[in-house]
C-alpha cells in the first residue's frame, strides 16, 4: 500500500498506457484522477472495467488536485497540457518521440537536449521528472511485482531535484517496479527510443549496467560528440 508521501495521482491521457498506470496506482491504494481527450463521462465506462476506482475527470481538475501528475499523451500534443493547473506540481513525463508517426520534429530530435527538457521549457513552473517511458505496454501490464521479488523489473528515473526523484521513486516502487536513478533530467536521453535501455526487460543490476554504458553506445557517442562532452 502507498503511504502519505503520495495520496492522489493525476493521469493526463486515458489511452492504454494511462489506463494501465491508473490500474497499478489503484492497486497500490492511491486515489487516481484520469483525464483524456474525450469528456469524462465518455471514458468512465472503460475505467470501471480496466481500472476500477479510478475517477474520470477533466485535465485541469486532475492536474490541480493531484500530488503527482503523470503525462501519458502523445508527445507532439504537450503544448495542450494545462500549464496553469500544473504550476508547482511534480510531473512525470512518460512521453516518447516516434519519428515514424510524428514526422521529423527538430525540437524532439536534437541531441543537444532531451525531449523532457523540451517539455520542461513549456511547463516552466512545474517540476519535471522523466520515467515510465521505456517499459513496453506489455511489461507494465504484466510484470509489476512486489518489492523484493526476484523477477521484479526496473525503471529509470531522471530528474534535477533529489527530493522530486525520491517522490517519483516512491511512486515507481508502489506501481511494482524498482526505481533506478539515471541522474539529472538531461540524462533522460539515455532511455529514449533508440537507446539500449528503451524496451529492455531489465532487472535493477542490468538497468544500472545499461545506463553506465550509454556513453559507449552508438547513441551515446553521437550525443557526447554534439554536446562536446569530454572523455566520451
Amino acid at each position: 500500500m502507498a503511504s502519505q508521501l503520495i495520496g492522489t495521482v493525476g493521469i493526463l491521457g486515458a489511452g492504454r498506457v494511462g489506463t494501465v498506470l491508473a490500474r497499478l496506482a489503484r492497486d497500490a491504494g492511491l486515489e487516481v484522477l484520469i483525464a483524456g481527450s474525450a469528456a469524462p463521462e465518455s471514458i468512465a465506462t472503460g475505467l470501471a472495467t480496466e481500472a476500477p476506482g479510478a475517477i474520470a475527470t477533466t485535465a485541469g481538475e486532475a492536474a490541480s488536485r493531484a500530488d503527482i501528475v503523470i503525462l501519458a499523451i502523445p508527445l507532439p500534443k504537450f503544448r495542450m497540457l494545462p500549464a496553469e493547473a500544473l504550476k508547482g506540481k511534480l510531473v512525470i513525463d512518460t512521453m516518447n518521440y516516434w519519428w515514424e508517426l510524428d514526422g521529423l520534429r527538430p525540437e524532439f530530435a536534437d541531441p543537444l537536449t532531451s525531449t523532457s527538457e523540451t517539455v520542461r521549457a513549456f511547463l516552466k513552473d512545474s517540476r519535471v521528472v522523466k520515467s515510465l517511458n521505456h517499459a513496453s505496454l506489455w511489461e507494465l501490464e504484466n510484470l509489476a511485482r512486489p518489492k523484493g521479488d526476484p523477477e521484479r523489473r526496473a525503471l529509470a528515473i531522471a530528474g534535477d531535484d533529489p527530493a522530486d526523484v525520491a517522490q517519483a521513486s516512491f511512486l515507481v516502487n508502489a506501481l511494482g517496479f524498482d526505481p533506478i536513478s539515471a541522474g539529472p533530467l538531461a540524462n533522460g536521453i539515455m532511455f529514449e527510443p533508440g537507446t539500449d535501455v528503451f524496451g529492455a526487460d531489465a532487472s535493477a543490476p542490468e538497468l544500472r549496467e545499461m545506463l553506465n554504458r550509454f556513453w559507449s553506445s552508438q547513441r551515446g557517442l553521437v550525443v557526447a560528440r554534439v554536446r562536446d562532452i569530454p572523455d566520451h
